[in-house]
C-alpha cells in the first residue's frame, strides 16, 4: 500500500497551526482543489468528526468523494483520520504538529491509501501517487499560510 510521509515548517506556534487545521469547515475558502468540505458529525468542540469532502482534480477533470472520521487530540496536538467511504479503497493517516525550539511548529504528514482500479499499470498508479502527493502538500501549505497569516 502506497504510503506519503510530508512535513514542513510553519512560522507559528503548534496550537495555532492545530486550531486552523481543526476547523475544517473554513477548508474550502483557502483550499483551492477543495470544492466542499461538509461535517456530518460532531462540532470543532469535541474530539470526533465525521466529515464529506468533494475534491477537484484538475489534471482529469473530475472529482473526488469521500467521508471521513477525523479523531483530535488537543493533548497531543495530533489528528488521525480514515476514510469512512468514497472513491479510494482505503485512506487514512495522522496530522502531527510538533512544537519546535524557535516556537515554529513542524507539521507532519502521514498517508496511507489503496486505489484499485482493474487493468491500471504502475505507470498510472505511478501519476496516482504524484497527484496524491502534490494534493497532501498543497493541503499543508494551505493550513500552514492560514495559520503564519492568522499569527
Amino acid at each position: 500500500m502506497p504510503r506519503i510521509e510530508q512535513a514542513l515548517m510553519v512560522a507559528a506556534p503548534p496550537e495555532k497551526v492545530y486550531s486552523v487545521a481543526r476547523n475544517v469547515e473554513q477548508f474550502p475558502l483557502f483550499m483551492e482543489d477543495l470544492q466542499s468540505l461538509t461535517i456530518l458529525e460532531g462540532s470543532p468542540q469535541e474530539n470526533r468528526t465525521v466529515t464529506e469532502w468533494v475534491g477537484i482534480i484538475r489534471a482529469f477533470k473530475m472529482k473526488l468523494r469521500w467521508k471521513q472520521e477525523d479523531i483530535w487530540n488537543d493533548a497531543e496536538l495530533r489528528d488521525d483520520f480514515r476514510q469512512l467511504e468514497g472513491d479510494l479503497d482505503r485512506m487514512e493517516g495522522s496530522w502531527v504538529f510538533a512544537p519546535q525550539p524557535d516556537g515554529a511548529t513542524r507539521f507532519e504528514s502521514v498517508v496511507d491509501y489503496e486505489i484499485n482500479v482493474p487493468m491500471v499499470g504502475p505507470m498510472v498508479k505511478g501519476l496516482v501517487k504524484k497527484l496524491m502527493t502534490e494534493n497532501l502538500q498543497a493541503t499543508l501549505e494551505a493550513i500552514a499560510k492560514r495559520a503564519e497569516e492568522e499569527n
